[in-house]
């Protein structure tokens, strides 16, 4: 120890990262236009009363693996287009939410 208390070689507290921040590279996306836009899109989804409940359901899902900070954004990115893939192959779903699916899809996709 030091005088002033310090370890030797270990950064004292105050230069360290604050628990629960996003790494600058990771939040990147967040303030993307594009990706506002999908947000937007999926949370009209998932507030349609028009669509089965499972559909609202996997839309709010998919807004939730886009908005992880923590997570790079091609990996989130990836995560919503698997869970809006699944969606899309409902059965139940009807031809207006399956087109919207399709649509955040192309959008998701086209986000570089």
């Amino acid at each position: 120890m030091t005088a002033d208390g310090a370890t030797p070689g270990v950064p004292p507290l105050a230069t360290a990262a604050p628990v629960g921040t996003a790494p600058a590279a990771a939040d990147a996306g967040a303030k993307d236009p594009q990706v506002q836009r999908v947000l937007e899109s999926l949370v009209a989804l998932a507030e349609d009363g028009s669509v089965p409940r499972n559909i609202r359901r996997g839309a709010f899902s998919a807004k939730e693996e886009l908005t992880k900070h923590r997570v790079s954004l091609d990996m989130r990115i990836a995560s919503a287009v698997y869970v809006l893939d699944d969606l899309a192959n409902d059965p139940n779903l009807p031809t207006h939410g399956r087109t919207a699916i399709w649509s955040i899809i192309s959008s998701l996709e086209s986000i570089q």
